[in-house]
């Protein structure tokens, strides 16, 4: 039996949902020998997301330009993606600069206001991803197929969504140990 090809992926997010699947401890053996990671912020250094992964998790919100185009190359090259914790469920803390309109006035405050000794926009290409208007949650720019909530998802939220996922088989998200958010 070939291994599952899978990828884990951070967004505009704390990275939280990560150090929870670390908390997988022992059981990561067991995962190894059922996937391979071929893409991952954690352990992995490659810069380019692959073509045919089979399983996808999603960390964070969309915010950038960087984040826009990872997500769409994810769905693209994923069969089955998890939007993995709240901010990728919900946009959750990365949105709360939604309520100031645009990205100009976070731009201005980080650059401008708080700018040590010669504040100004980073206006060069490259140095910060341009900055979406609005902070979104994933599945408002693709498809989903499985929403795990939590922040972060503990252990055993993400053993129990991936043991299903392993044999081919879709998790039941079900009850407060399965979609309770926070």
């Amino acid at each position: 039996m070939s291994k599952i090809r899978f990828a884990t992926v951070w967004l505009a997010g704390c990275s939280g949902c990560h150090m929870s699947f670390l908390d997988l401890d022992e059981w990561l053996l067991e995962l190894a020998e059922k996937v391979d990671v071929v893409y991952s912020p954690v352990g992995c250094d490659l810069k380019t997301y692959p073509e045919n992964v089979d399983v996808c998790l999603v960390e964070g919100a969309i915010a950038n330009q960087d984040n826009l185009e990872l997500i769409h190359l994810v769905r693209q090259n994923t069969k089955t993606v998890v939007s993995f914790g709240d901010c990728a469920v919900t946009a959750n803390v990365p949105a709360m600069r939604n309520m100031l309109g645009t990205a100009d006035p976070v731009l201005k405050r980080a650059y401008l206001e708080l700018g040590d000794n010669t504040p100004q926009l980073p206006e060069e290409p490259g140095i910060v991803p341009e900055l979406l208007d609005q902070v979104l949650p994933v599945h408002q720019v693709i498809p989903i197929d499985i929403f795990m909530p939590g922040c972060p998802p503990d252990a055993d939220r993400i053993r129990e969504t991936l043991i299903p996922i392993l044999k081919g088989e879709l998790p039941v998200m079900a009850g407060r140990e399965m979609i309770k958010f926070g």
